[in-house]
């Protein structure tokens, strides 16, 4: 009697939340799905407030993020040096003001330093 009876528990408990999982399709409109560079995220829409985030991008927390990715990177740098013609380039350094690179150019082992500002300037080239 004591079996049937936690039988009859569970069953009801595992009914109820499959009853609550029917209503959530009707509020899918809510939902926004963000591929970003941290992989796929849900959003409940509801959770956006526009005093706090810009519910289109990121939030006000992240101006910081978004000020450096103006800026030069690792990735942007080995990119550059790429298309100056510098082969197996390699990350020697990495500074707040710049980013050494080296590689082969031509033969000849390349050394350049680039500056971390918008569009990895060339401070020098040995």
């Amino acid at each position: 009697m004591r079996k049937i009876s936690i039988t009859s528990l569970l069953t009801a408990l595992v009914g109820l939340g499959a009853l609550s999982l029917l209503a959530f399709p009707a509020q899918a409109d809510n939902l926004q799905l963000e591929l970003g560079k941290h992989g796929p995220r849900l959003k409940l829409m509801e959770d956006c407030d526009p005093a706090y985030d810009d519910c289109e991008g990121p939030r006000r927390d992240d101006r910081r993020d978004r000020r450096q990715s103006r800026g030069c990177t690792e990735d942007r740098a080995l990119d550059k040096a790429d298309r100056m013609g510098i082969r197996r380039a390699r990350i020697e350094s990495v500074g707040r003001r710049e980013i050494t690179v080296r590689g082969r150019q031509g033969g000849d082992r390349v050394r350049v330093t680039f500056g971390t500002e918008r569009g990895c300037p060339i401070l020098d080239r040995e």
